[in-house]
């Protein structure tokens, strides 16, 4: 007997809208990164043709915005079958058009589900720095793998040797598998790096798994660190190597006003202020700005000058510190986490437990998209509940209120998802047709029905595996040794259900 843990899904209550990304680039993605990631793709025969697609459409979308180029982002694919294929390397396409044509091209490998050979593959050559088409050095490596998470093997270990070779791993999982195995295959924090969502809504996480990338691989040339009410430190990537000098020029920006400094003095109409103008040498890397205004917004801009080339200016803007800066408002409530998911309950945990602030804890839920409201009470000592009697296979909007003694409130609202009922196979039957050929014949016609998965032992320390579709009833294995176990188990659209074994 298998067991098989369907997984609860959270995903906190951000309303991300698909869809225009094809019509409009954010210009703060636009030569906003510096990176190698490279796009683990499960096309296995576990991974129905609809839902492969459906993945290739999405990360479409979801690389669509990025500035491509050997200066710039890279991008490759990896599939996962019976043997992995790099669909493209890092170095093939530099343009959107490529890029779009050539995911526009790929076609589904089938097979088994062999990640573990895959992902050797992608640590020894592709995300490799340093070795002819592998990971430039010095840059951020990112692995992001899409799996419909049915037996992927044993990844744990991989995923940590890449992991401490400094390579980020996220994962997309539209299958529901194993939530263990997959949140320690992730680059922490696990909440941001981990996503579940059915194949059909799978571009509600495109926003938030392409801003997690960008955090990632941002090339952060520009940065001002160390602000207090009158100082700030500027810090740069060298880009002179020694030669040249860099010109600063900084001033406050005006109340609704936006601009950069254009010149000595103040620029008349810009919205800017007085601003001020400091020169640094070509090997530095860092420089203090002082005497500036308490709780006021700056505008900086830093032009590397070189003899034989131009450079682009790079710009940026901050606020200073108020004098007495305003002291933080205590977290009420800063988590909710779902755990203990059923087909009928889940259990909701929030924190931190604050007794002494807070009054008592009201949780309100209902079945998405309109399901009836229903409330529970909790005491201000207790940080956990267990939501019952509830639909299975249901997404559920959970809003946890605290009610504080001063009288105000903060809420926090989390989606989950309840199991899905997994009926067991009930009946199976083994025929021998022939020398080492057997026919099996099984029982089957249940709601969500997916399809089947059948194993068969080929010798020692080998299993074969086939994944047949929901109307199949039957199916003839060849080459099968005298006294090799046969297993078919049904599969369902979160996990594979109980399945039944004979021996030829």
């Amino acid at each position: 007997m298998e067991v098989r843990t369907a997984l609860t899904c959270v995903l906190f209550s951000v309303f991300l809208w698909a869809g225009d990304a094809q019509h409009s680039v954010p210009d703060s993605v636009l030569n906003c990164c510096e990176g190698d990631v490279l796009f683990l793709l499960d096309s296995s025969g576990s991974v129905a043709s609809y839902e492969f697609f459906r993945m290739v459409d999405f990360l479409k979308e979801l690389l669509l915005p990025f500035s491509l180029g050997p200066d710039q982002v890279r991008v490759g694919l990896l599939q996962v079958g019976t043997e992995p294929h790099l669909e493209f390397g890092f170095d093939t396409y530099s343009s959107q058009d490529g890029l779009q044509a050539a995911l526009g091209r790929t076609k589904q490998l089938k097979g088994d589900t062999n990640t573990v050979d895959a992902l050797l593959m992608a640590r020894n050559q592709v995300l490799k720095q340093g070795v002819p088409g592998g990971a430039r050095p010095d840059l951020p490596r990112v692995l992001v793998w899409l799996t419909d998470g049915v037996d992927p093997g044993e990844v744990q270990e991989p995923m940590a040797r890449l992991r401490e070779e400094g390579v980020a791993v996220l994962v997309v999982s539209t299958g529901h598998g194993n939530y263990q195995v997959l949140r320690e295959a992730v680059s922490p924090p696990a909440e941001e790096h981990l996503f579940f969502v059915d194949i059909d809504d799978i571009n509600i996480i495109g926003e938030d798994l392409r801003n997690a990338i960008i955090e990632i691989i941002r090339a952060e040339r520009l940065q001002v660190k160390s602000v207090t009410s009158t100082t700030a430190q500027l810090e740069w990537r060298p880009v002179l190597a020694g030669t040249g000098y860099y010109d600063i020029q900084f001033g406050p920006i005006r109340s609704g006003q936006t601009g950069g400094p254009g010149g000595p003095g103040t620029s008349p109409g810009t919205g800017l202020g007085p601003f001020q103008r400091i020169t640094r040498p070509g090997d530095a890397s860092s420089a203090k700005l002082t005497d500036l205004r308490p709780d006021t917004t700056y505008t900086v801009t830093l032009t590397p000058k070189a003899n034989l080339e131009f450079l682009n200016s790079l710009h940026t803007t901050f606020t200073t510190q108020p004098v007495n800066p305003p002291q933080p408002e205590v977290q009420t409530l800063s988590t909710v986490t779902v755990s203990e998911s059923s087909t009928n309950s889940v259990r909701v945990s929030w924190g931190p437990l604050l007794p002494h602030l807070i009054q008592g804890y009201q949780l309100e839920y209902s079945a998405l998209p309109t399901g009836p409201l229903r409330v529970v009470s909790v005491s201000n000592r207790q940080n956990s509940t267990v939501l019952t009697g509830l639909q299975a296979d249901t997404q559920y909007l959970v809003t946890v209120s605290a009610r504080q003694a001063s009288g105000r409130e903060r809420a926090m609202t989390v989606k989950v998802c309840t199991q899905e009922v997994l009926p067991a196979l009930s009946d199976l039957q083994l025929t021998t047709v022939g020398n080492e050929s057997v026919q099996l014949r099984w029982k089957g016609s249940y709601d969500g029905l997916r399809g089947y998965w059948v194993t068969w032992e080929r010798g020692q320390s080998q299993r074969s595996t086939l994944y047949l579709p929901p109307n199949r009833l039957s199916t003839t294995l060849n080459h099968v040794p005298s006294r090799a176990r046969v297993c078919v188990s049904p599969v369902y659209r979160t996990a594979r259900g109980e399945g039944l074994c004979c021996t030829a």
